[in-house]
């Protein structure tokens, strides 16, 4: 399988690089989203952990898939912006803070109305 970054661009507002890439893979079958997450982070010199497949097609009959992906500066960057169903796709273990750190200021907020 031979991987062809296509465009580049960096999003510093969601600390993450999106990247529109091109597999070519003669006498195989699409390849899975593991391998191509391993060969992206290797191109972006990145964890494979940061990197989320947003989307991956192939033409019938053909040997080259095109796809998009995100690669995050860590993983809890990639839990808070990422929607659910992409993290479980792309296996990615952490989990959002939003929900935690919203339950902490409300708590405290009370502790401050309390004095």
């Amino acid at each position: 399988m031979e991987l062809e970054i296509t465009e580049k661009k960096n999003n510093p507002l969601l600390k993450r690089t999106e990247v529109q890439f091109v597999t070519k893979h003669a006498n195989e079958g699409t390849p899975n989203r593991k391998l191509i997450r391993s060969e992206l982070a290797d191109a972006l010199n990145t964890k494979q952990e940061n990197i989320i497949i947003d989307s991956l097609t192939s033409s019938f009959g053909s040997n080259i898939s095109k796809g998009y992906a995100k690669a995050y500066s860590s993983q809890d960057h990639a839990a808070n912006v990422e929607r659910e169903f992409q993290l479980k796709r792309n296996k990615v273990q952490a989990q959002p803070k939003k929900k935690e750190e919203k339950q902490e200021s409300a708590e405290s907020k009370e502790k401050e109305e309390e004095k």
